[in-house]
């Protein structure tokens, strides 16, 4: 008769969510780039310059941070260098105009964001089984996407009341220190739990090859062209709010709420569905919004509704694949599977945005929309190949 998992505690994990949703303020408070340059006389590609720098940078982190799991611990490599997602902060805010100080503080943002955002997952593989790892990450990421769209909601917030923007980015850095303190706090507490997954983090080229030749690298794929859809759009919102009148807090509130109701309310229920036609389903969905935004967008009802339809379809879709990219990845590289799934999603959200950035001025926001379009289509489409050729394996009668 075999043993029931060991139960995650509830304090400690909530605790962990805590201090992810604060850390995660401080990449959050980017999407307000666009505005603070805008008013410091650059433009969208300026901006989009900024945000891709941090892509440089996000490859050292994920390739690093698998060997700072293995010598200090996940958690505390994770407030290490969640103190330069504190200092890009407060870069952002407090150097004048637009130069190359700010690509330097974009820097520092991939190197923390990258760390944190690649070990966060490892943790929860680590202290759950792979049956309730869907659930965990989507808890996870709930959290993290609570934070990410605070970020721009504090900009809002701060209009209101008559602060100046840059009071987004110091409060995202005091938030984000909270974070730090919490993590180098939970690492003891972490080290004790009981844990029934053991592996080393580290990547090497063997453990790559491994999981980029397994059915893993797909779902790795789609992360990233996912996170070039919620890069594209998020980086650039208050750039599309502003061409058809809208006010971008909107986007925020609409995808922030329905990606956070999503997963706290039914991911229980989607993850206990088969992935494959749940990422199907789901990133359909996430199709579905972009349409909404290029095509039917014309007022307040209708931007909150394309805001949630793509809270729901990406928030979800992002948590289906992620179970995927573990439970597909060969026995013994589930955390270098993680690796690379973090890395192809940072490759998407931070390397977008410059090709966006660059689209808007060249091209116009209609350009970047139809853009958007079509990645989100390829990463629907495949999902429908997987499906088909699964449906074919399973009819196509086994050699005796």
């Amino acid at each position: 008769m075999s043993s029931a998992p060991p139960q995650v505690s509830r304090k400690l994990f909530g605790m962990f969510c805590l201090a992810s949703y604060l850390l995660s303020l401080s990449y959050g408070s980017t999407f307000l780039l666009s505005l603070l340059i805008g008013a410091r006389g650059g433009n969208e590609h300026d901006a989009g310059s900024v945000i891709s720098a941090a892509m440089l940078s996000t490859f050292a982190a994920v390739i690093v941070s698998g060997h700072l799991s293995d010598v200090f611990g996940a958690a505390r490599s994770i407030a290490l260098f969640g103190v330069l997602l504190v200092v890009a902060s407060l870069g952002f805010a407090m150097t004048p105009g637009f130069g190359h100080l700010l690509l330097f503080f974009g820097l520092l943002l991939g190197l923390g964001w990258g760390v944190f955002y690649t070990l966060g997952p490892i943790i929860v593989a680590s202290l759950v089984v792979p049956a309730q790892r869907a659930k965990y990450f989507a808890l996870l990421s709930g959290s993290m996407m609570t934070g990410i769209g605070s970020g721009p909601l504090l900009g809002r917030a701060a209009s209101a009341l008559g602060f100046p923007l840059t009071s987004a980015f110091y409060l995202a850095a005091l938030a984000s220190l909270i974070g730090v303190v919490l993590f180098w706090r939970l690492d003891a507490r972490l080290n004790k739990a009981p844990s029934p997954t053991a592996s080393v983090a580290r990547i090497s080229w063997r453990a790559t090859f491994e999981v980029l030749s397994s059915r893993a690298v797909l779902p790795i794929v789609m992360v990233g062209l996912g996170g070039c859809v919620f890069g594209g759009l998020s980086s650039f919102q208050t750039s599309y709010a502003t061409s058809r009148s809208l006010d971008y807090s909107l986007f925020f509130f609409g995808f922030m709420g329905a990606a956070i109701s999503s997963r706290m309310l039914i991911a229980g229920f989607v993850v206990k569905r088969d992935p494959l036609r749940a990422s199907c389903l789901l990133s359909g969905l996430m199709m579905g919004s972009i349409v909404l935004f290029g095509f039917v967008v014309d007022n307040s009802f209708t931007y909150v509704l394309a805001a949630m339809t793509l809270g729901v379809g990406y928030g979800l879709t992002y948590s289906v694949i992620n179970g995927l990219a573990a439970n597909e990845a060969p026995g013994g590289v589930t955390a270098q599977a993680l690796l690379l799934f973090s890395l192809s999603y940072f490759i998407g959200v931070f390397g977008f945005p410059l090709l966006a950035g660059k689209i808007i001025v060249e091209q116009g926001m209609g350009t970047l929309l139809l853009t958007i379009l079509a990645v989100a289509l390829l990463n629907w489409l495949i999902t429908v190949g997987r499906l088909l050729w699964r449906r074919f394996n399973l009819k196509t009668p086994q050699p005796a």
